[in-house]
């Protein structure tokens, strides 16, 4: 059992399962502020756009009578919105993360050249190569 708890204590406290933690509760904050930019701004600008039509009032009356099952296919139209709103998102930051770690990666400044005619590497200032001392024209 104590190998168990010692295995245990060793997993959880790596950094990937922590990042990983981080990462599922600003997941679940995202996705709270996704929801409200649809539910909030974009369904209404929508409902706007559609001459005052409610999107969450869609449903399917499955029924008779006030306790009728219904099939609320308007709120699956702004799970879908929602969905490609995180996605996008989530791109968008993707990208930016991307675009930043290949800044960081340019290439090194060039500091030599090859000799034209012993192939050796010298450097760029060189007027003569130090290996077969070749007088260089560039």
């Amino acid at each position: 059992m104590k190998a168990l708890i010692k295995e245990f204590k060793e997993f959880i406290s790596r950094g990937n399962v922590m990042d990983m933690a981080v990462g599922v509760i600003i997941g679940g904050a995202f996705t709270a502020i996704v929801n409200s930019l649809v539910n909030d701004v974009v369904m209404p600008l929508l409902s706007l756009l559609t001459g005052g039509f409610d999107f969450s009032a869609l449903c399917i009356v499955l029924g008779e009578g006030e306790d009728a099952a219904t099939l609320n296919y308007g709120s699956f139209i702004s799970a879908v919105i929602n969905f490609i709103l995180i996605a996008l998102v989530i791109f968008l930051v993707i990208k930016a993360i991307n675009k930043l770690s290949r800044k960081k990666k340019e290439e090194p400044a060039v500091t030599t050249k090859e000799c034209p005619f012993c192939k050796e590497k010298i450097a760029l200032e060189a007027t003569r190569c130090p290996h077969c001392t070749s007088e260089l024209m560039e």
